[in-house]
């Protein structure tokens, strides 16, 4: 155990909880500030966590090679059944924030996490503890305005309900680092890296890339000086959840369907193929047109989002990207396109966008052994069918004419690389 602030209390301690949060509040300068850790409902990671001394190898893989160095910022880790625990963690005075990486899931009617968190402020308030801000790092959009609703919805005591409004704070925060699954083989070769834990047997593994944004509201509460560490303190988080919306979820939709239709498994491989890059490109340039931010940190975000998706050491498999696609597509693809129309109606649909809509009819169409999504059209569907499920209001002559022209154009690419790869095999 270290002899850090228990400040923080988090629900969800994932890995990306560990790559993220602990890592960020391990580099801030002033107080030593430390989070009192609580897993969904599995104690299994408490478990390990606690018999290594809540201490845990944090590695980053680069292109060219990992770097480890050691975490030790969470002080206490609990199961998240532990319900005594948790009520005495919110209410201690010395709690100023608490955090959540609990998936879209934990914030839906039958989750019992806003029970939870109302639990826990209710102690908080019986002890007097005063102010607290409640902080959503699961990526949702306004995650700040979900969390507050899925909370007061929760509440069924007047008294409660006006001591939240009056004492909690819930800032929406945009957050961003690849976390994939540690594997044994990771556990294994860690052991050797420089600066790795001595036996530590649950690693985390994450890339080098890492982005915090976070709405100032933290009247009155203490809280980490994380905008040493590089996270971005804002008055409104919007322009950057829309920044990673359409640049990085956008492009790895669209790397997703055009990437496994020309035969491609991770993003790395897509971003290798110039007709991928090609196409990402025109996406980012459309979604650069409606974005509310300066001109060089758009073109500064799309270098990184560059430099990430080509590192062949993240093995981000496009199948994984590609579940989802009807829920994913209308506010990764279609804003943009909305956004766009409604500025210049003459403008027509980018070609971007129109590779994007098209990847995913034949997608779902040609390639629905691979499809995970309840909401997509059947493997019969047409142009038609699937502008119907993510863009009812585009399903108009000009823009079935770009979609269809682009899935044209998609299925030559397809022949010429089956035609490629059957001659490669003819002469191997």
């Amino acid at each position: 155990m270290t002899d850090r602030r228990p400040g923080i209390v988090h629900l969800g301690i994932g890995a990306f909880a560990r790559a993220h949060l602990a890592w960020y509040t391990q580099r801030a300068d002033g107080n030593r500030w430390g989070i009192t850790a609580f897993t969904g409902r599995s104690p299994d990671v408490a478990e390990a966590l606690s018999a290594q001394g809540c201490r845990y190898t944090l590695v980053t893989r680069a292109a060219d090679g990992d770097t480890a160095e050691v975490i030790d910022t969470v002080v206490a880790a609990r199961p998240g059944t532990d319900d005594p625990a948790w009520r005495r963690a919110v209410a201690s005075a010395d709690t100023t924030i608490v955090t959540l990486t609990v998936t879209e899931q934990g914030y839906r009617t039958g989750s019992d996490v806003p029970a939870r968190l109302v639990a826990g402020l209710d102690a908080r308030r019986a002890a007097g503890a005063g102010r607290i801000a409640l902080v959503s790092l699961d990526n949702l959009t306004h995650n700040g305005d979900v969390l507050q609703s899925a909370v007061l919805d929760a509440v069924d005591d007047d008294g409660l309900r006006d001591w939240i409004g009056s004492n909690v704070a819930f800032p929406s925060s945009m957050v961003d680092r690849i976390t994939p699954a540690t594997t044994d083989a990771d556990v294994t070769s860690i052991a050797d890296l420089p600066g790795a834990l001595d036996g530590d047997r649950v690693p985390v593994v994450t890339e080098p890339f890492a982005e915090w944004v976070l709405e100032d509201r933290f009247a009155g509460i203490e809280r980490p000086a994380w905008e040493t560490a590089g996270v971005r303190l804002v008055e409104d988080v919007t322009p950057y959840e829309q920044r990673k919306l359409w640049l990085l979820n956008g492009s790895h939709s669209l790397l997703a369907y055009l990437g496994l239709l020309l035969g491609h498994e991770t993003v790395a491989d897509a971003m290798d193929d110039p007709r991928c890059r090609s196409a990402v490109e025109q996406l980012w340039d459309e979604a650069a047109a409606e974005l509310p931010l300066p001109d060089a940190e758009v073109a500064a975000a799309r270098r990184a989002l560059v430099e990430r998706f080509a590192n062949p050491r993240i093995r981000h498999t496009l199948r994984q990207i590609a579940s989802g696609g009807s829920e994913k597509l209308p506010v990764r693809i279609v804003e943009v396109l909305r956004r766009r129309l409604d500025r210049d109606p003459a403008a027509g649909i980018g070609p971007g966008a129109a590779t994007a809509l098209a990847a995913w009819w034949l997608h779902v169409t040609e390639q629905s052994e691979l499809v995970s999504d309840a909401g997509a059209p059947g493997p019969d569907s047409d142009v038609h069918d699937v502008l119907r499920v993510v863009a009812p209001d585009l399903d108009t002559t000009p823009v079935v004419a770009a979609v269809t022209a682009a899935a044209d154009r998609i299925r030559t690419e397809r022949r010429g690389t089956a035609a490629a790869r059957t001659e490669e095999g003819a002469h191997a």
